[in-house]
């Protein structure tokens, strides 16, 4: 199928050619279509699948097709992050850029002053994080009794993250009448509870269910002394000269300890949480897009929603405590058809996390030992450690014997495995 069979405005198709997309992503092909007749849509859909164009595109076509102009937006889409707020409505201004339709971005950690300005010239689409959205109708500087067509998108991290109340109230500023998008990586209790009061004989759109992203990525376990994870990690960037790996860590005081150690090692680094100024995230994000640092060091929330092209190696320097972020993690590699790894440096305390994301994937990650990091006694006497001596995937072993060294000059196992070693290219999908 084409963009051209999809319904959408020469004006769209001609950006939306200008960006060298060819062929619509599933989870466009089925959505776009949908969204054009008017429908309620509940999306499932992994980071990387194309999903910000799924709605961005209908949604220029249908405000610009009324022909009904208002000093208020007409479309609000409500993002879980800032970062994810920018990139949405960078998308909406890019796809947009043909048609006479006006969109801005508010969220917090910036000057609100000039948000009031870009909103009281009047737009057509507001890109926004719900507490600076609420800040902004509680000084009177937004109206939202326009509003056609509401988005919440990655809602599942919105609920997260502690949003729902202030989505709640959101809600309540906008028009009965309306159409509801809800987008989300996964189908909690809680965010069907809030697609059964929100939308409205919704359609399903559902493409990559929610291990799908971590079957394209190539997996492995490096089993190293807690102690050590530093070191093994400056280890795996210089010998394979990796020039661009996104690395989580599980707090913001660690995101900053590892990017100051990098940056003393001589490695260009950078780490992006809630506690760093929108100026800092945004400085370190646009520098590790262009190439001027090669790590980015990010949290979980400060990481959702990220596009990065062609981004060769993800990295879990700490486990996440929910398996499902992992698959959200690893999913920031291997997109758009191109090949990808993701490392996970695990401690022996780090065992009870692996497993349920094992269960989750429905299968081991290989595990692979590099000679010099290998835990240390106290590690391996400790009763975890036992669960690192088992059959890695595709090897005649017994599942406790003791797992594969790695060989002589090598930072990884068999070659199948081992190409983390080396920086990869490939393109990112539409966002």
């Amino acid at each position: 199928m084409s963009f051209e069979k999809l319904g959408l405005l020469p004006a769209l198709l001609e950006t939306v050619k200008a960006q060298g997309y060819k062929i619509p992503t599933p989870i466009q092909a089925q959505a776009i279509p949908v969204i054009l007749e008017g429908r309620d849509v509940l999306g499932g859909a992994q980071t990387g699948t194309g999903k910000t164009a799924a709605f961005a595109l209908p949604v220029l076509q249908k405000l610009n097709e009324t022909g009904r102009r208002s000093k208020h937006p007409r479309c609000l889409v409500l993002t879980p992050t800032r970062e994810l707020a920018a990139q949405v409505g960078e998308s909406m201004a890019v796809y947009g850029r043909k048609l006479p339709l006006r969109s801005t971005v508010v969220f917090g950690g910036v000057g609100i002053n000039p948000q009031i300005d870009k909103l009281r010239r009047g737009i057509d689409i507001l890109v926004a994080t719900p507490g600076r959205l609420l800040d902004h109708c509680g000084q009177r500087t937004v109206d939202l009794s326009q509003v056609e067509i509401l988005i919440l998108d990655e809602a599942d991290r919105m609920l997260d993250m502690g949003f729902i109340h202030d989505i709640k109230r959101v809600i309540k500023l906008l028009p009965g009448e309306r159409q509801n998008l809800l987008f989300s990586a996964t189908y909690s209790n809680d965010i069907r509870g809030l697609a059964d009061k929100l939308l409205r004989d919704p359609v399903m759109v559902e493409v990559d269910p929610r291990n799908k992203a971590a079957e394209k990525v190539d997996q492995v376990v490096h089993p190293v002394a807690l102690k050590e994870k530093k070191v093994l990690l400056a280890k795996l960037i210089n010998d394979g000269d990796w020039q661009k790996a996104l690395v989580f860590t599980r707090t913001k005081h660690g995101a900053n300890r590892l990017a100051t150690y990098l940056e003393k090692g001589g490695i260009g680094a950078a780490a992006i949480h809630g506690n760093k100024s929108q100026t800092a995230r945004t400085r370190a994000l646009s520098e590790f897009k262009q190439g001027k640092l090669k790590i980015l060091v990010a949290t979980d929330i400060a990481a959702r929603g990220l596009d990065i092209a062609a981004l060769p190696q993800v990295v879990n320097f700490d486990l996440p405590n929910v398996a499902e972020d992992y698959v959200h993690r690893i999913g920031r590699t291997g997109r758009a058809g191109s090949s990808g790894m993701a490392i996970s440096l695990v401690s022996a305390d780090e065992q009870k996390l692996l497993r349920p994301i094992e269960r989750l994937l429905g299968r081991d990650i290989l595990v692979e030992n590099i000679d010099g990091f290998e835990q240390n006694q106290a590690d391996k006497d400790e009763e975890t450690f036992v669960n690192f001596n088992r059959r890695s995937p595709g090897q005649k072993r017994g599942r406790y014997s003791k797992p594969r060294q790695s060989g002589a000059g090598r930072t990884g196992g068999n070659s199948r495995n081992s190409n983390h070693s080396r920086a990869r290219s490939g393109s990112a999908g539409n966002r």
